[in-house]
């Protein structure tokens, strides 16, 4: 925890001597929590304040100043709240046609319910044989998860009637998954019929995926 992170926010009584600690902490403003965890464990205990409409606080680990509505706490609209990613550059070969990691996949801690998540990804994609096709999607979770495109839809595919195709793929999803948990998104491919071979990362290029947390 930082200098300034408290613990509890406390209630004072009628005639009580503060200590200096707790002048120093009255004297943060806005009260400033390590994580959203230490934020909900300050209120409504034994000699705390209890939670109410208007209350603030700020949160170490993304950095975001948060106000409580009554019912949730809400960042301030549209501010990009955290961002994290991965990277691979592993080739990743498949004639499946279940969908199969891609090898690209990254785990985000919304701060709060109410945000969404600014999914995007791409990376190098290659699929062998005559009239070869292959489909990529975006899954919260792993590729048993939920399918984020429509239905059983794939996010962006590919249709050649080369040999092989070479080239670069794109997704961008815009995600609510509701909660404060860790949430992880992972890249799945697959090949449309067993004669064909997909790969991600073609010939080792580095592909990337990056996860936004958006204050709602």
């Amino acid at each position: 925890m930082g200098a300034n992170a408290q613990t509890a926010v406390p209630v004072f009584t009628a005639g009580q001597v503060l200590t200096a600690a707790q002048q120093t902490e009255i004297n943060t403003g806005i009260p400033v929590f390590a994580t959203t965890v230490t934020r909900d464990a300050a209120f409504g205990g034994a000699g705390e304040k209890t939670l109410a409409e208007g209350q603030f606080a700020y949160i170490e680990a993304t950095n975001a100043t948060q106000f409580y509505d009554g019912a949730a706490w809400q960042a301030f609209g549209g501010k990009i709240l955290q961002v994290v990613g991965a990277t691979s550059s592993t080739n990743v070969s498949t004639s499946s046609t279940s969908y199969v990691t891609s090898g690209l996949a990254a785990t985000i801690t919304p701060s709060l319910t109410s945000s969404k998540i600014l999914i995007i990804v791409s990376t190098t994609i290659y699929v062998a044989n005559a009239n070869g096709s292959g489909d990529f999607t975006l899954f919260r979770g792993t590729v048993a998860g939920t399918n984020l495109a429509t239905g059983s839809a794939a996010m962006f595919g590919t249709v050649y009637t080369r040999d092989t195709t070479y080239g670069a793929g794109t997704a961008i999803f815009l995600d609510s998954p509701n909660t404060t948990s860790a949430t992880t998104y992972t890249l799945g491919i697959k090949a449309e019929s067993g004669a064909n071979t997909i790969r991600a990362q073609a010939f080792d290029r580095t592909g990337q995926i990056v996860l936004m947390e958006v204050g709602a």
